[in-house]
């Protein structure tokens, strides 16, 4: 029963990884690829490239260069690089996106700034974290 007992509780272990929220507060600085499969906040800043398999929430004070996978997002700070968001882009107004977007349904507050291209209405296919794309 011993062996049982493991299996669940790696199980577990396994779904409570999905529910964390993970927070870069204001002040921190990350150079590097961020990948979470989880919910994601960003109120500091990163020069790399960020993949979220659930939301990502880029803060006020949050800026990133590189470019974004989520399944859906809120943006209230800077951007510049690509955004792919397989549901939901929101954009908020003190947010300021340089790049292409990529999304199925957008939401833009009045204020917001975003220059560069942007496709909609598609069946975006974002990996799972960790995983890479098919080519």
């Amino acid at each position: 029963m011993a062996m049982f007992q493991s299996n669940a509780t790696k199980s577990e272990k396994v779904n409570q990884s999905q529910g964390i929220l993970n927070i870069i507060g204001q002040g921190t600085r990350i150079t590097g690829d961020l990948v979470s499969n989880g919910d994601f906040r960003v109120d500091g800043a990163i020069e790399g490239n960020v993949k979220v398999g659930q939301r990502l929430v880029i803060g006020g004070t949050g800026k990133i260069l590189g470019n974004i996978e989520a399944d859906s997002a809120t943006v209230a700070g800077h951007i510049k690089g690509n955004l792919t968001v397989k549901n939901v882009l929101e954009l908020k107004p003190s947010a300021k996106i340089d790049g292409d977007i990529i999304t199925n349904k957008m939401v833009i507050e009045a204020g917001a700034q975003f220059n560069g291209r942007c496709t909609m209405n598609v069946a975006v296919s974002v990996p799972a974290a960790g995983q890479t794309p098919a080519k």
